[in-house]
């Protein structure tokens, strides 16, 4: 009898264990993890901030949430004319840090072609992780430990997706706009691309958003719309900018270049106008069809294509969409890789990776990886700084 239920339970075992190893083979490959260690920090508001909303054309107000659970929340306000030069402070809890820049109210909506030859580092689909995205520009020499920028005329191109997901949204904008102002104190650029989920932000869609954000605009007295909307700093600051660009005849979009696209008579600035003309309307198939429907399509836009991965694509195809707007390659985040990888002959570079959370530790334990072009070579760059030649 003992024999009989030891026999039972040794089959037990070893199915659960099938199982388990089965289970981990599919997570591996479909690149996820299990998240685990959730650091309290990440709901700590006591400096969150600035978030900084027009009164009007020559007002507006700076705004830094104090408090703590226990004694409660409030807005530290401050009102300024929009010609005054002041500092914002933008606080990381998870290891009390902080960095400051200049605010400043004009803004210019950036290229979409740029020919130089300088080197470029590109990283997508950040979703929020502050310090993942500091340590991996560190590692990579773009800035040094102080967070100053020693790229020097490089372009740092950032392919959609760093907002939602994540606890350090604020963080992560505000420390693209600081590195905006820097690079180009040195010749150098940010490109700010936009993916869907900042469109998603500037709609007002925050399913993919933490509840921190509710939160944070409820002790602003703000809906969690308004964090972005077009009385927002930051909105207004993001609204301006492109959703592709060319840059050393390198095509960056965040979803890619549907087929039909290539049959259209349109410019890559024709292109970022229709979507900067709808950045504040949310989507939905209409009737008529027309170049805009497709433009802004959640299955076929720019931002949102995941064709050159999901659909059946002859060579030629996929040329042709890169080829219409004189480039030699396109270089997409939004569809998630096990690390950096070119396809299509080395036509298409995929860069969305699964980046270390902020917040909380996973297994397997993910690391960042991006994209640098050389001399017209493209390598893998590692969160280490170390490059392999793709």
């Amino acid at each position: 009898m003992k024999k009989r239920i030891l026999r039972y339970l040794k089959h037990i075992f070893a199915t659960i264990l099938i199982l388990l190893t089965i289970g981990v083979c599919i997570l591996v490959y479909l690149n996820g993890s299990l998240n685990y260690g959730q650091n309290e920090k990440r709901y700590d508001l006591s400096h969150e901030g600035p978030y900084i909303f027009y009164e009007n054309d020559s007002i507006v107000t700076v705004n830094y949430v104090k408090g703590n659970k226990t004694d409660g929340f409030y807005t530290d306000q401050k009102r300024h004319l929009v010609n005054d030069v002041i500092t914002g402070n933008c606080y990381f809890p998870l290891d009390s840090s902080n960095f400051q820049f200049p605010i400043k109210y004009n803004f210019e909506i950036p290229k979409a072609i740029y020919n130089d030859g300088n080197k470029i580092l590109a990283i997508s689909d950040i979703e929020s992780s502050y310090k993942t995205f500091r340590d991996f520009l560190i590692s990579n020499k773009v800035i040094d430990k102080q967070l100053n920028w020693i790229f020097n005329k490089g372009h740092l191109v950032l392919v959609g997706d760093f907002v939602d997901r994540g606890f350090s949204t604020t963080q992560v904008l505000w420390f693209i706009y600081k590195l905006e102002q820097e690079a180009i104190k040195h010749g150098g650029n940010v490109h700010f691309i936009l993916g869907n989920h900042e469109l998603k932000n500037l709609q007002g869609q925050y399913k993919s958003a933490e509840q921190k954000y509710y939160a944070v605009a409820s002790i602003l007295g703000k809906q969690q719309f308004n964090l972005y909307d077009q009385n927002s700093f930051l909105g207004k600051w993001m609204s301006t900018k492109n959703t592709i660009e060319l840059i050393n005849g390198v095509l960056f979009t965040h979803g890619g270049i549907h087929p039909e696209i290539a049959e259209l008579n349109i410019t890559l600035n024709d292109l970022n106008q229709i979507n900067r003309d709808n950045y504040y309307k949310t989507y939905y198939p209409k009737p008529e069809k027309n170049i805009d429907q497709l433009i802004l399509s959640t299955k076929k836009g720019i931002c949102w294509y995941r064709g050159y991965f999901k659909d059946d694509l002859s060579q030629e195809k996929v040329e042709k969409g890169i080829k219409k707007f004189n480039a030699t390659a396109v270089v997409v985040g939004h569809t998630i890789q096990s690390e950096v990888k070119k396809y299509f002959n080395g036509k298409v570079f995929a860069i969305d990776v699964k980046h270390p959370n902020d917040y909380l530790k996973s297994w397997p334990n993910k690391k960042s990886e991006g994209l640098l072009i050389e001399n017209n070579t493209f390598y893998k760059v590692l969160h280490t700084g170390k490059k392999q030649k793709l």
